[in-house]
């Protein structure tokens, strides 16, 4: 068996074009611009990096982007501030702020103030509380763009064995709630786990976001199972550069799997266009508008 290679690229262009579709009929019929600010703290290359491709990613789909830099300095009461002042403002609809931030700017204390109805990262505590509870509401992007390719192989997951290696607030634990709302039955592994390798071959589904350069071995997958690969570590290679791994040993997985996401060009970039259907989403709520059917 040699498995199906997921296009995440292909996958993520056709979700960026639905988007697109779906802002351009909510300004159409309720005349509804969908915004989105992105708040950078500190002048970090890979953080600019990053903002400056969310927020090229929404202009191109129609979504109207702002981003918002902060000197490395500001504190955190002022930053804060200008989270409390993006949550009340109700022309924007997604508010992201870039991590890290500088150390005098604490994690928890943005999210605590971000506003769960505009956190398009899925971040928040009762982001994932209503996760949890089977409540709707903003999910973190790259679970739910696991999700989507998941389903894009195998529509009907009940029944299904799950497992999901790692337990990050991030990826692991919202995947594994996702998991069990498609009525998987769900085992949550990680880097401690007795017999990791014995629990992984279990697996009808294994995603594995445990951080650790191609960790899961060919010989850990069940004939005919989905693998979803979050991992993204780099390899410093001899002549200064690196080379991009996932946590999954991609060559010996794919003759055992019946799908497969490769890296890069799996997951990563359904996270991006996972971010501009959650902008699009949260504007929908926060008009009480029915979200257009093909989101």
């Amino acid at each position: 068996m040699t498995a199906q290679v997921i296009d995440g690229k292909a996958f993520a262009a056709s979700v960026r074009a639905r988007v697109k579709r779906a802002v351009e009929e909510l300004k159409a019929e309720h005349d509804l611009t969908v915004s989105l600010t992105v708040v950078l703290v500190g002048d970090d290359p890979a953080s600019e990096i990053y903002v400056r491709h969310k927020v090229t990613d929404a202009r191109e789909v129609g979504i109207a982007s702002t981003d918002v830099k902060l000197a490395a300095t500001a504190s955190e009461d002022a930053v804060l501030d200008h989270v409390r002042r993006l949550n009340g403002d109700p022309s924007v609809h997604g508010v992201l702020v870039q991590f890290p931030t500088p150390k005098q700017v604490r994690q928890d204390a943005v999210l605590d103030t971000l506003s769960p109805d505009k956190d398009v990262d899925g971040l928040t505590t009762l982001s994932a509380g209503r996760l949890v509870s089977g409540r709707p509401g903003l999910v973190a992007c790259t679970p739910q763009g696991c999700l989507m390719i998941i389903k894009s192989v195998r529509e009907k997951l009940d029944g299904a064995s799950a497992v999901v290696i790692g337990r990050s607030q991030l990826v692991g634990k919202p995947m594994a709630h996702l998991l069990l709302g498609e009525n998987c039955t769900v085992t949550m592994a990680h880097s401690r786990t007795r017999d990791l390798a014995g629990v992984a071959r279990t697996a009808d589904i294994l995603v594995a976001a445990v951080g650790r350069a191609e960790l899961v071995k060919g010989d850990w997958v069940k004939e005919g199972a989905i693998v979803i690969d979050v991992g993204m570590n780099r390899l410093p290679l001899p002549n200064g550069k690196s080379k991009l791994l996932g946590d999954v040993a991609y060559n010996e997985a794919r003759e055992r799997a019946a799908a497969i996401t490769p890296v890069p060009g799996g997951v990563g970039p359904m996270t991006r266009a996972c971010l501009l259907r959650n902008t699009v989403l949260a504007a929908c709520a926060q008009h009480r508008i029915r979200p257009p059917a093909e989101l």
